[in-house]
């Protein structure tokens, strides 16, 4: 029930008719702004949203939150605002919802934080949602796509191109609106969406100047209408199974390390469990088959064209749960039915073959995928007892056992300067801490691992280890999110240069195993750390801190949990 004699007028003076009083009101919620390239169009998507829903009945009002850019923020103290950014954006639909008395909405947003944050709103909140996807810009010229670009800049810094050639690439990389064009997290999450069923089947990735994009935002309000009269709520949608499903996409796509943050976070505010267990079998069975960079050759824009997600799904098919709800109304398996003879796997066959490409080269058979097994390893031991990740699908196959000597940094940018300046030797270990969510705020590395995988040699011979995260464009042996964190106390806080530190991407082990260069019997390790730990003499004390930032690293929870704040 809405209260107060107010109401109506104040909806007239918006602009709103009498007659809209009566019906279901629809909040279409955005990032869109000036921001970046990833929100600036969201504005239209969410005026053919509010098209859809009046047309199939309902009362809708815009509102908006924008997001801010990593790429923008990146090599700054604004990265550390990024995690927290997640968590503010979902509270503002909390207010916009709440306070505009709402019955459904649909969430309009393409990025990394953005699509997270709409997820976790949708599940705090419990009302009919509908996700509606931003989509993709098209590639740069000379086939760029931004994420190369940080590549060029540490090449450039060590004089490798010139800084003419670095200019000409930078300035036509991001030539239209829309995510990022390569699998980072913006493109991950916006794939987790449609794979949990609650986005338009085939409207993520979509690219953003195609005359499709209109209809699918058009297409979402018309959903949220249908979801709001049977009462449907995201939690009917995202059961264990469809998380399960997205885990299984998840593995198959090669995606971001990111969506092992904002997937936990999503479970936690459904009250689900989230089985870490069952993330290291999917990933041990399900083959990864989406050639797209970084890891890969090619953009999202063309996996759209080779029919994108619901083409992987169909691909996948054995292993997914296809009895699950979807904001469509119907079961997983019955969009599929209803893709094959309506769409197909052939329907953007013309697009692809002016690249001389067919669709079996971006999304790959089963029986001939880019890796047998998933994109992802779940990584434990006595440097992360509560766990880490790595994207396994970056890593070449020689480096998915490693044992190095530690190089410790207490934070990212002394890290980053040692490996511009050459400091960084072949069986490093770089021990990057004090970047958890606590700690920092949890920023990317993306520079830093940038640099890494721009020395050939360096990315066959280093590791990095971190308790905080990486860019979904990272490659090379990264192992991140190490839980608990170095603020809190975790084993990372211990080690010291010159320690020995033994990966397994296979086996799913990260340890400390030696000491001073020398390999010690393993029962003495846990001792090791305990005397280290309790013989620190100072604890380490963030720095001052105000508002978002400083709410966001004193209630932030760990990484396994999703870090996302816990009051």
């Amino acid at each position: 029930m809405r209260w107060g004699p107010e109401i109506d007028a104040l909806r007239i003076g918006c602009g709103w008719a009498p007659e809209d009083l009566g019906k279901p009101w629809l909040l279409v919620e955005s990032t869109a702004g000036d921001s970046h390239p990833g929100s600036v169009h969201l504005a239209g998507l969410a005026g053919e949203a509010a098209v859809g829903a009046r047309a199939a009945g309902l009362a809708a009002g815009r509102y908006y939150c924008t997001d801010m850019c990593d790429g923008i923020a990146q090599g700054t103290e604004a990265m550390s605002l990024s995690l927290a950014s997640r968590e503010l954006i979902a509270m503002a639909v909390e207010l916009h919802m709440a306070s505009g008395h709402f019955d459904g909405w649909v969430a309009v947003s393409g990025c990394d934080k953005a699509v997270p944050a709409h997820l976790l709103a949708a599940a705090r909140l419990g009302r009919p949602a509908v996700f509606m996807p931003g989509g993709v810009m098209r590639t740069g010229g000379g086939d760029v796509t931004v994420d190369r670009l940080a590549e060029l800049y540490a090449r450039l810094k060590r004089g490798q191109i010139s800084e003419a050639e670095y200019r000409s690439r930078a300035l036509t990389a991001v030539p239209c609106a829309g995510a990022c064009n390569f699998l980072g997290t913006a493109v991950t999450m916006q794939i987790m969406a449609e794979a949990l069923g609650m986005a338009p089947p085939g409207s993520a990735c979509c690219p953003t100047e195609s005359p499709e994009h209109p209809g699918f935002a058009r297409r979402s309000g018309e959903l949220a209408a249908a979801l709001i009269a049977g009462d449907v709520t995201p939690a009917q949608i995202v059961t264990p199974a469809a998380l399960r499903n997205a885990l299984v996409v998840h593995a198959a796509i090669g995606g971001s390390t990111n969506a092992m943050l904002h997937l936990p976070a999503l479970a936690a505010e459904l009250g689900l469990e989230f089985d870490w267990d069952d993330v290291r079998r999917i990933n041990a069975s399900v083959p990864w088959i989406l050639n797209l960079r970084p890891s890969g050759e090619y953009t999202a824009d063309l996996f759209w064209h080779a029919g994108g997600v619901p083409a992987l799904m169909d691909g996948i098919r054995s292993y997914l749960d296809l009895g699950v709800l979807t904001v469509t109304g119907r079961t997983l398996g019955e969009n599929l039915e209803l893709w094959r003879r309506q769409t197909g796997p052939v329907a953007g066959a013309r697009h692809l073959e002016s690249f001389g490409l067919k669709a079996d080269d971006i999304i790959r058979p089963v029986d001939r995928p880019m890796s047998r097994c998933g994109a992802l390893s779940v990584l434990a031991g006595n440097l992360a007892p509560g766990m880490a990740v790595a994207k396994r699908s970056a890593v070449a196959p020689a480096m998915l056992s490693f044992e190095g000597r530690a190089r410790v940094f207490d934070g990212q940018q002394a890290a980053l300067a040692a490996a511009l300046s050459g400091s960084v030797k072949p069986g490093d270990a770089l021990v990057v801490r004090y970047e958890g969510p606590r700690a920092s705020g949890m920023p990317e590395m993306f520079y830093l691992t940038a640099a890494l995988a721009a020395d050939e040699e360096l990315n066959r011979s280093v590791a990095l280890v971190t308790d905080g995260r990486f860019s979904g464009a990272t490659r090379g042996p990264c192992v991140g999110h190490v839980s608990p964190e170095a603020a809190v106390g975790g084993p990372i806080a211990a080690v010291r240069d010159g320690d020995l530190i033994r990966i397994n991407m296979e086996e799913g082990a990260i340890d400390l195993v030696g000491a001073a260069g020398k390999r010690l019997p393993p029962q003495e390790i846990p001792k090791l750390i305990d005397e280290r730990l309790s013989g620190v003499s100072s604890p380490w004390q963030p720095p001052p801190r105000q508002g978002l930032l400083a709410l966001y690293t004193r209630f932030a929870g760990p990484a396994e949990r999703g870090a996302r704040i816990e009051l």
